[in-house]
């Protein structure tokens, strides 16, 4: 069976669930004014939030991909990554230079994850 949750402006769900899969479409920083660092820290968080909702978690996460518009800033991004993800539950990930994401947004980021086994 295949859910599909949080509609968004009659475009997209941003989470379809197959299989215990979780696909989760693109996330975007809240607070455009902020560098790097604190768009990265920001769509991490909203991340964080919405598999907690889910009833998954960071450690659950099997794949990310992220598009920037400046890869020079990848180390920033990379540092907030760490500050996230446990060294034991880093999933697979791909960085993509793009020319342009909107007004500000330096970032938006796609995952797939499983969804937390019931213990």
């Amino acid at each position: 069976m295949i859910q599909r949750v949080l509609p968004y402006e009659g475009l997209l769900h941003e989470v379809v669930e197959h299989n215990g899969v979780l696909y989760i479409g693109g996330i975007l920083p809240e607070d455009t004014s902020l560098d790097m660092s604190g768009q990265a820290n920001d769509v991490l968080g909203q991340l964080e939030r919405l598999l907690k909702g889910l009833g998954s978690d960071l450690a659950n996460v099997l794949q990310v991909t992220i598009f920037m518009t400046n890869l020079k800033e990848k180390a920033e991004f990379n540092a907030a990554w760490k500050a996230h993800f446990a060294a034991a539950h880093l999933p697979a990930r791909a960085a993509i230079g793009v020319a342009d994401l909107g007004p500000g947004v330096k970032l938006e980021m796609t995952a797939i994850a499983a969804r937390a086994s019931k213990a």
